[in-house]
């Protein structure tokens, strides 16, 4: 059973940073591509960010520059660095494109 577990949200004044974790289990993690999706109430779960099992990474243009993917395959998990957050990036955070599998985990922007 594949399961996810985000967490490391939390609530900052913009232009600060926080770190999330995703950590995974039920499926070879080392051979998975991995990402991190944001969903706002009422709009669609949108890529973030993504990882390839070569190491090759995507980010969205909003946060290029700003956050950073990374992954330790030890420990089956993800992380993201958010830097320099903005208001806008205010939403629930999760590591499956469904934005449903785990329970994701909230940041809050304050401008």
């Amino acid at each position: 059973e594949v399961q996810l577990v985000e967490s490391g949200g939390g609530s900052v004044q913009a232009g600060g940073s926080l770190r999330l974790s995703c950590t995974a289990s039920g499926f070879t993690f080392d051979d998975s591509d991995m990402g991190w999706y944001r969903q706002a109430p009422g709009n669609e779960c949108e890529l973030v960010s993504r990882i390839s099992s070569d190491g090759s990474t995507y980010y969205a243009d909003s946060v290029k520059g700003r956050f950073t993917i990374s992954q330790d395959n030890a420990k089956n998990t993800v992380y993201l660095q958010m830097n320099r957050l903005k208001a806008g990036d205010t939403d629930m955070y999760y590591c499956d494109p469904e934005c449903a599998w785990g329970g994701g985990t909230l940041v809050a922007v304050c401008s």
